[in-house]
């Protein structure tokens, strides 16, 4: 969809809609106070009459408006104007896109942009506008025989500034919405495809495609047989049940001098987790696509970064690969050898994903980063811990954790710091390899941290950070259903704080 920013007073604009809020209690906008001036008490009159009363969710389309030169005013109600916070006004837009579409308007303009939320300026409500509007009209349908169409879909949004003097503003957060969508759909796009269909080998053709994208980037794939040579046993140990070849994805995105160390992704590519030989029940595989959305992340965030054309050096690792059961594959008590050179007793085969990480983060020691980030849907313990609403994050470096931290406030993607004391390590002794991959049953408790600690033992050259997805990736049940595109603007907001 196309987006545009500008300014003017809404009974001077001519569209096929013009969208403003009305608060609980019949209270007008002030763009629906001018509205009402320049149509001489029409809006207001009906508003009186109760045909909205402006509660939270409610919409109400008004043809053929007096004194207007729009076709249409879509009213929004926006609940109380005091309580309008972040996550409200995001479904106030996604109420406002809906309503756009339906209707057949085509193109719209709106002001729902002055909405007041506290702490927050028009660029935030601007990029966060794009960000809601494509991500409500966001569709997976690539295999459905016969496509959901509307019949004359929304095609152009104009977002509305008070005044000239923000259209700057605005303009640069109408870019950098556009971006993060471009991103957050591609992670979308790569989580709902079904396993059958996004191997390894499809994730890895999707990165090549990515990096053919942007004269920036660029794409190599290693293979099982470089792994080897590599010594990536813990990878190799997950592969090993599975028909379908393990591939080590690596993009990099160079936008600024050599010399500047990277940033460096790595995001959990499991295409599909059945448990291995520690067997999930049936029900617990249901969904394990999305369990490779941690690299699908990675490739989201770089395209987005490649877009708006960051002054960094990002480099982005992708270990992928499916967790199968089978004769050949690996088994409870099996120990294995890290590329590390750390030996690893695999009590659980169900906890595939740190194993493929622990290699992986090893892998990223030869960028020399300046910081490496991985993310991944990591452990159900986080979902116990912080619900749907946040990653867990945990990390070796305080000040690195603290920029996560204040990315995720600021676009309202949210994370919340766990520990990784010493007294969590305990756990993961082995009295047979240099450690577990998973703790000792007679203390299953803080599953979540344990795991980091566990990620922490091969990451000790740089500082690192540790971003437990399970939770935020996707939403499991409804019409909703399906992979989130999250955290991909966490981590794009951090790219931004770095380059700016």
């Amino acid at each position: 969809m196309e987006y545009q920013i500008k300014s003017g007073q809404p009974e001077k604009q001519r569209h096929a809609c013009i969208v403003v809020g009305i608060y609980d209690s019949r209270k007008m906008s002030r763009s629906a106070e001018l509205l009402d001036a320049a149509s001489n008490g029409y809006i207001s009159a009906i508003v009186r009459r109760g045909d909205i009363e402006g509660k939270f969710n409610q919409s109400l389309i008004l043809h053929n408006v007096p004194g207007l030169l729009s076709d249409r005013i879509l009213l929004i109600g926006c609940g109380k104007e005091r309580e309008i916070d972040e996550i409200q006004y995001r479904k106030i837009i996604r109420k406002a896109t809906e309503c756009l579409n339906d209707i057949g308007a085509m193109e719209a303009a709106s002001y729902l942009t002055e909405l007041p939320i506290k702490g927050r300026n028009l660029a935030w409500k601007v990029q966060e506008a794009v960000i809601s509007s494509e991500q409500t009209l966001y569709r997976f349908d690539q295999l459905k025989s016969q496509k959901e169409t509307d019949r004359r879909p929304l095609r152009k949004l104009i977002l509305m500034a008070n005044n000239r003097g923000e259209l700057t503003q605005g303009e640069i957060a109408l870019e950098k919405g556009i971006a993060i969508s471009a991103g957050m759909s591609l992670t979308k796009d790569l989580g709902n495809m079904p396993a059958n269909i996004c191997t390894p080998e499809y994730l890895a053709k999707q990165a090549q495609v990515l990096a053919k994208s942007f004269s920036a980037m660029t794409c190599k794939i290693l293979e099982e047989e470089h792994m080897r040579e590599l010594g990536m046993g813990a990878l190799l140990s997950v592969t090993a049940g599975s028909q379908s070849k393990a591939k080590l994805i690596q993009l990099e995105y160079k936008g600024s001098d050599k010399k500047k160390k990277p940033i460096v992704l790595v995001g959990k590519g499991i295409t599909f987790d059945t448990g291995g030989n520690s067997l999930k029940p049936p029900a617990g595989m249901i969904g394990m696509k999305f369990d490779m959305c941690g690299g699908a992340t990675v490739l989201g965030v770089l395209k987005a970064a490649a877009l708006l054309k960051l002054p960094l050096n990002i480099v982005g690792i992708v270990p992928a690969c499916e967790n199968m059961p089978g004769s050949t594959a690996t088994r409870p008590d099996d120990i294995v050898t890290s590329m590390s050179g750390k030996t690893i007793e695999i009590l659980n085969t169900d906890a595939e994903g740190r194993l493929i990480l622990a290699d992986a983060l090893t892998y990223a020691e030869r960028f020399e980063p300046d910081a490496v980030i991985d993310i991944a849907t990591l452990t159900g313990a986080c979902v116990v811990a912080l619900g749907y609403e946040a990653s867990g994050l945990m990390s070796n470096h305080n000040p690195l954790a603290n920029e996560l931290l204040n990315a995720s406030q600021i676009a309202f993607d949210r994370t919340w710091q766990l520990p990784l004391w010493d007294s969590y390590h305990d756990v993961l002794k082995s009295n047979f390899a240099d450690m577990a991959n998973v703790g000792n049953m007679s203390a299953p408790a803080a599953g979540t941290i344990v795991a980091g600690c566990f990620l922490s033992k091969f990451t000790k050259k740089y500082h690192w950070a540790h971003l437990d997805i399970a939770g935020v990736a996707c939403q499991w049940s409804g019409d909703k259903k399906g992979a989130s595109g999250r955290p991909v603007p966490l981590l794009v907001q951090f790219l931004l704080n770095r380059s700016e």
